[in-house]
């Protein structure tokens, strides 16, 4: 074979298409955007024969091009043509699955179906699927693979050298006798604009009204008799045509499960089932949570994580690296502004940050966990119900989990949520949820003022989704997100045991991230912090208090006053945390011109008051994100004015929060200022009557 061909790879979300993807093209691989929009685009050479080109489509449930990723995928295999596909099935979900290959097969594409997680299934669901029966049922090749495992590869890939060697049709799937009588109809009206191997796709999208295919021109008369074939299919289905489709997929697929799935235990659950009747029971699920969240923070902030931290801080950075610095540096005869910048600014700097690396890794390889053994996919489950209670959608959950890790990609994969007023609403609230950055100061306000207490580092992670939630409520009530909550729909995959190379691969490309940013962001903020710290606008080297920092520090000040820590300190590190959240901590240490670790925490603490240090760990997480998330914003917004709407808003929410709470625990303490505890009222009556009061609730769709 000499000319090139494109195979298409496509399936549902989590069926291990994009693990098979990097099998079958190794490093040959191209990334990029699709045209026009700015879903990611993957492509690559089939590492056997690089004339045949895979390309890797979004993860998709259908063919009705509703999201971005369905459009795109719909696209390109009707309008582009591959000449082949393959369809990644997980075959713990194979009802769910076929239902996307039967929309594939009415393509008329030749179609090879790589059935993923076989292996899976009959250790956890206690059946088997007779994939030599379900080729000959759906008369289409079915190759069984485990990608995890890689295995099965090599005879996949020869298939798919096979078919593109000597390319062959396939038949159509065959649904109700009715149904098909009046598709062949719809087939005779278009024959004569739309080519033989698309008639039968084509002819179901009329018959399902798709306004996708409302480009077809059909004259006044095939038009009219179209409409008559399905109001008299509707008729006499006493349904609407396009759930006539619907269930005589459903029926066909029915059939086929039937006769090619071996049940070897009808009467009893598999263990996962059973699982799930705990973690996902209307009144267990969100306890269980809560206390799973508090194992996760309690070995990440408190113990292991912690165990960690205590030697970067004290050995590493705290005696090793600055005093072989300081000795080699004396050595050399180094001035002592010079040697001031590299010992005070850089190492006591980024020593600051990575101190609390063992932390966030102890944190990503907890929730790296959870979610390769399928359990976060519960927590989306039993999310989506809590969220639609208050007319939040289910979709949103997802964006905001993927922000725990970083709040870029968390917003990026916004463009799942079809609505747009949804879309715009989780943007807007999706960095209230503590990522990778904001657990250095979660970790350093709860070990330096509350290091017995194990439920502070946890409240972060509550505090953000009770944000969430009611501003989900408040939101929904103004006319700018008063659309109705889309439905969330997503399969819940088979528990399994954690993939030590997934893992460990995820707590990797997290904790390298972060480090590069230590060693890039970080390092140019320590050296310009520690420059306005330490030089006076005549650029004269001074002490701290006389500095440039320290003058911009006093007038920005008396704003956070009411929040407990007023100061030029504080003040600064808020605003460095802009360009990134670890700069909070970075920058209170070149502050404040700690020598270790000890010494400034032991500063903190007789600086502010536990309240104070709690106040800004709760307005450094709800307030606006750092610069690069702002800058991800303003790409999916696609427009200044929402971008600014975000910041302002969450800026806002933040400063009402940590007044709150702090005003409160000084009332508690008989600590009274009548203008701040009036401020503070002022506050909380503003977001109980966001959250309260009566609006017109946007009309339901109504679901049968």
């Amino acid at each position: 074979m000499n000319k090139q061909c494109t195979v298409a790879l496509a399936g549902n979300p989590n069926s291990g298409k994009t693990t098979l993807f990097n099998l079958l093209t190794g490093s040959h691989q191209h990334i990029g955007n699709w045209p026009g929009v700015t879903v990611e685009k993957k492509s690559g050479r089939l590492k056997n024969n690089p004339d045949i080109i895979i390309q890797d489509l979004p993860g998709t449930y259908s063919l009705s091009a509703y999201s971005p990723e369905e459009v795109i995928t719909r696209n390109f295999l009707i309008n582009d043509k591959p000449e082949q596909i393959i369809n990644v099935l997980d075959a713990t979900n194979i009802e769910r699955n076929l239902y996307f290959s039967l929309q594939l097969m009415e393509t008329g594409l030749p179609i090879i179906l790589a059935l993923n997680m076989l292996d899976l299934l009959v250790k956890q669901r206690q059946y088997r699927i007779d994939t030599k029966k379900l080729s000959y049922l759906l008369n289409v090749p079915v190759v069984s693979i485990s990608a995890l495992k890689k295995k099965n590869i090599n005879p996949l890939t020869r298939q798919v050298i096979a078919n593109t060697d000597q390319p062959k049709t396939y038949p159509h799937p065959v649904y109700d006798k009715r149904l098909e009588s009046a598709l062949s109809m719809i087939e005779e009206q278009i024959a004569n604009i739309i080519e033989a191997d698309q008639l039968r796709w084509y002819a179901i999208k009329l018959f399902e009204r798709d306004e996708a295919v409302g480009h077809l021109k059909l004259t006044a008369q095939q038009q009219t008799e179209i409409d008559n074939i399905i109001d008299t299919a509707e008729k006499l289905f006493n349904d609407d045509s396009d759930s006539i489709v619907v269930n005589a997929r459903y029926d066909y697929i029915e059939r086929i499960i039937n006769m090619c799935v071996v049940r070897t235990s009808d009467f009893s659950m598999s263990m996962s089932d059973r699982v799930d009747m705990v973690v996902t029971n209307r009144i267990l699920a969100l306890p269980i949570f809560i206390f799973v969240m508090w194992i996760v923070y309690f070995l990440s902030i408190q113990t292991i994580g912690t165990i960690g931290s205590d030697w970067v801080n004290d050995v590493l950075f705290g005696d090793f690296i600055p005093n072989s610095a300081n000795a080699i540096l004396t050595y050399l005869h180094v001035s002592v502004w010079l040697k001031s910048l590299i010992i005070d600014g850089i190492i006591n700097g980024i020593g600051s940050v990575l101190g609390f690396l063992p932390q966030i890794m102890m944190l990503f390889l907890c929730l790296s966990i959870l979610e390769d053994c399928g359990y976060m996919a519960r927590i989306a489950f039993v999310m989506d119900r809590i969220f639609h209670r208050f007319n939040l959608s289910g979709k949103s959950f997802i964006p905001m989990l993927i922000s725990t890790g970083c709040g870029v990609p968390g917003i990026m994969s916004t463009r799942t949520i079809e609505s747009k007023s949804d879309r715009r609403m989780t943007i807007m609230l999706t960095t209230f949820m503590p990522c990778s950055a904001k657990l250095t100061v979660i970790a350093l306000v709860s070990g330096t003022f509350f290091p017995e207490n194990s439920w502070v580092a946890p409240t972060s992670y509550f505090i953000s989704i009770l944000t969430v939630v009611g501003s989900g409520i408040f939101l929904k009530k103004t006319k700018l997100f008063s659309e109705p909550p889309t439905p969330f729909v997503m399969e819940l995959p088979a528990y399994h045991l954690p993939s030590i190379g997934n893992v460990s691969h995820s707590v990797w490309i997290k904790a390298h991230a972060f480090i590069k940013k230590a060693g890039t962001i970080i390092f140019a903020s320590c050296v310009a912090i520690w420059f306005l710290s330490n030089f006076n606008f005549q650029f004269q080297m001074v002490e701290q208090n006389d500095s440039i920092l320290r003058d911009i520090g006093m007038v920005i000040a008396p704003i956070f006053a009411p929040l407990g820590f007023g100061d030029w300190h504080a003040t600064v590190a808020v605003i460095a945390g802009l360009i990134a959240k670890e700069n909070c901590v970075s920058t209170l240490n070149i502050t404040f011109g700690s020598s270790s670790t000890a010494s400034f925490m032991s500063t903190l603490r007789q600086t502010y008051s536990p309240m104070a240090g709690y106040s800004f760990l709760v307005f450094n997480l709800l307030c606006a994100p750092c610069f690069a998330a702002i800058g991800a914003m303003y790409k999916e917004f696609g427009d200044a004015l929402w971008t600014w709407r975000a910041v302002i808003y969450q800026t806002v929410v933040a400063y009402m929060c940590a007044l709150s709470i702090f005003q409160v625990s000084e009332i508690i303490q008989g600590n009274v200022s009548v203008y701040f505890v009036t401020l503070s009222f002022i506050a909380i009556g503003l977001m109980l009557y966001g959250i309260f009061i009566k609006r017109e609730r946007p009309q339901q769709l109504e679901l049968y």
